[in-house]
């Protein structure tokens, strides 16, 4: 029998816990386990000409409409200002309330950006989750993904672990098609998160798989 699990994924914008792992946690959720994702930032400047409340809602929204796709338990939101993200995904408020958050849930597994990610906000929530962890001293698997650097050459000797999201794969898809505001976004990446899922399948001996480097 499974054993159910507590899955947390933490990640910077509304979209990058299902670019990244979408179908690795569509198909923990089948399997009945809880996944939780934290958003660290709604990342308002995408759409500098609405209101910072208008775009944070509808992203929001989007992030609820895709973790209903994927049979998540809930999307929580820190509410991180994009303007000052490195600043304050590294201050004593944030880092205490992810600490709290793993405290809480005491999860089996977590979910994160990688450090070798191009893009600065997803290096800092990396940095942000594993002091938490050290300050904790809590313990569990932890995993990081990709979702700008389709090659991880620095992560190259770390454990890997590739799920196999055959069944999930179209889960994933149809989550990504909720964020209808970061149509730009899908467009520059939903290539990669094909490209991707294939070549992870060919190392994994199916048709679609996700790559994870263990880094805890």
């Amino acid at each position: 029998m499974h054993k159910k699990q507590t899955v947390l994924v933490f990640c910077a914008h509304s979209d990058d816990q299902i670019f990244g792992p979408g179908g690795t946690a569509a198909k923990y959720a089948s399997q009945g386990d809880d996944v939780i994702s934290i958003v660290f930032a709604c990342g308002e400047l995408t759409h500098p000409w609405l209101k910072r409340r208008i775009i944070s809602e509808i992203r929001k929204n989007e992030a609820k409409d895709a973790d209903r796709v994927i049979g998540g338990k809930d999307v929580l939101f820190l509410g991180i200002n994009e303007t000052e993200f490195l600043k304050e995904a590294d201050s004593d408020w944030v880092k205490g309330k992810i600490e709290h958050m793993i405290r809480h849930y005491r999860p089996d597994k977590i979910f994160t950006h990688s450090k070798d990610d191009p893009h600065s906000a997803h290096r800092a929530v990396n940095k942000t989750v594993i002091d938490a962890l050290e300050k904790t001293k809590y313990k569990c698997d932890t995993y990081a993904f990709d979702v700008w650097n389709p090659l991880n050459f620095r992560g190259r000797n770390e454990p890997k672990m590739y799920v196999n999201i055959t069944d999930t794969f179209s889960l994933k898809i149809k989550a990504l098609k909720c964020f209808k505001s970061q149509w730009v976004t899908m467009i520059s990446l939903l290539w990669s998160v094909y490209l991707r899922a294939l070549m992870n399948g060919l190392d994994a001996g199916c048709k679609y798989a996700e790559r994870f480097y263990k880094i805890r």
